[in-house]
């Protein structure tokens, strides 16, 4: 079965990252290597999707390079406070999952600032319409809950 555009664009980001790769048909050789057979003109399309670039490298060559991606970024504290504040509406946990409602539509926009936010503890989230799951790690469930309770200016259970 081939790649989906999503699985190869991951596989292009990742070699990037491992590796110095200077030009596009290095990339095309690379990716066969790893299963994926693609053209040329694919892995620019892809390369131009990906905003890749290129940097120079230690020794003077010049390799891409996929540049940081905002939702790779921290959101600063007084924006997660922000959005929190806003946007909570109830904090309830399940041993280390952590169940937050919010009004119609704006899950997403919670999840995303939780993502970006650095909390500890925080594995990740899922977001649906009104309500998102934040998974915390092992054992500390509570924690997490309390945390996002306390900074959305929520009485803790």
């Amino acid at each position: 079965m081939a790649a989906t555009k999503a699985q190869r664009q991951h596989r292009i980001v990742k070699l990037l990252a491992e590796q110095a790769v200077g030009n596009q048909a290095h990339l095309v050789e690379l990716l066969a290597e790893g299963g994926l057979t693609v053209t040329q003109a694919t892995v620019s399309r892809d390369l131009e999707e990906l905003g890749a670039i290129k940097v120079r490298v230690p020794g003077g060559a010049t390799a891409y390079a996929i540049p940081e991606l905002p939702t790779e970024q921290l959101a600063p504290q007084d924006h997660l406070r922000r959005v929190l504040g806003e946007w909570l509406a109830d904090v309830t946990r399940s041993g280390d999952l952590v169940v937050v409602r919010t009004p119609p539509g704006s899950a997403h926009v919670v999840a995303s600032a939780l993502d970006r936010s650095g909390i500890d503890h925080l594995i990740g989230t899922v977001a649906g319409d009104d309500t998102l799951l934040a998974i915390a790690a092992e054992g500390k469930g509570s924690v997490l809950a309390r945390t996002l309770a306390e900074s959305a200016g929520l009485s803790v259970a």
